[in-house]
């Protein structure tokens, strides 16, 4: 297992959410994307109703 999913592995953990929620928030955090435009514009790709 590489070192970022170890990571992203344990955020998900940590926080009990999703893998997925923690990846896509990653992703968008790598496209160059800011936490305030996250927040604001992408949360729809970050929150899942469903666990």
């Amino acid at each position: 297992m590489e070192v970022q999913e170890k990571i992203a592995n344990r955020i998900a953990e940590e926080l009990n959410i999703k893998l997925l929620q923690v990846t896509k928030t990653i992703q968008l955090i790598d496209e160059g994307n800011t936490i305030p435009f996250i927040a604001r514009y992408r949360k729809e790709v970050t929150r899942w109703t469903f666990r």
